[in-house]
């Protein structure tokens, strides 16, 4: 499984790392740690819908404790998981290289078959007005309108896309490895949205091409919008940035 390689190698660089607060709460999970450098601040977007079991064998909590877990049945210590994998990855992550633009801009000026992995209306809207022929796949009923299609049918539709832009709640909810499995004729693979926050070297010899993530520059600010539930006082404390995986 993809998890188990990532954490792995998020627990190779999370040594020595100081865990200074957590968050399991809507809409993201958050986990913020310290190294000699400073801080770092990283999430995961929380699925509510998929949670079960509110019990989670987590009682001492740290850093490798919850990267430990990234790979766990239990959704709970899965999104703790990430967003720790994710703090230690803004930690370390180069960004040099990185083009500061909207995933939108990653597309060719053509038209093909794109799928998006959950339902993102603006950017389905976008890329139909450019001339593309989007599917859109949603896991959770309550975000379906008529131009969703149930998650079902990813295995068998997957194969004819061009490219594909999944949310990188795929990691959460355990679908990322059928995605790329199935997603054998895509050119561009693309993991976007806050949950996206890895390092890019995590997911090298894979599909995936780019990651679409955001980058917290004001953790103060990101970190209040976190506490209060909030999508744009989180996102205010951010900017946007896109790697390419090698």
């Amino acid at each position: 499984m993809l998890l188990d390689r990532i954490k792995r190698k998020a627990l190779e660089l999370a040594d020595g790392m100081e865990l200074v607060d957590f968050g399991f709460a809507l809409p993201y999970t958050w986990v913020l740690v310290r190294g000699h450098r400073g801080k770092a601040l990283g999430v995961a977007m929380t699925l509510p819908e998929e949670v079960q079991r509110y019990r989670n064998s987590i009682s001492e909590p740290s850093v490798e404790g919850f990267i430990e877990r990234a790979d766990s049945l239990n959704v709970i210590e899965r999104t703790l998981g990430l967003a720790a994998i994710n703090a230690v990855s803004q930690y370390h992550i180069d960004l040099d290289n990185a083009q500061w633009v909207d995933v939108l801009e990653l597309l060719p000026e053509n038209t093909g078959e794109v799928a998006l992995i959950g339902n993102m209306p603006p950017l389905a809207e976008a890329l139909r007005g450019r001339g593309f022929n989007v599917f859109v796949f949603e896991r959770n009923a309550r975000l379906w309108d008529k131009e969703t299609y149930s998650d079902a049918l990813e295995y068998h539709l997957l194969p004819g896309m061009d490219a594909v832009i999944a949310s990188a709640s795929c990691l959460v909810n355990g679908t990322v490895d059928m995605l790329i499995d199935r997603a054998k004729r895509a050119k561009l693979f693309i993991l976007t949205g806050p949950t996206g926050q890895l390092l890019p070297e995590f997911l090298e010899g894979t599909r995936v091409t780019h990651l679409a993530a955001m980058k917290v520059v004001d953790i103060e600010r990101a970190l209040l919008g976190l506490k209060l539930g909030s999508f744009k006082g989180f996102e205010d404390g951010n900017r946007k940035y896109v790697v390419e995986v090698p």
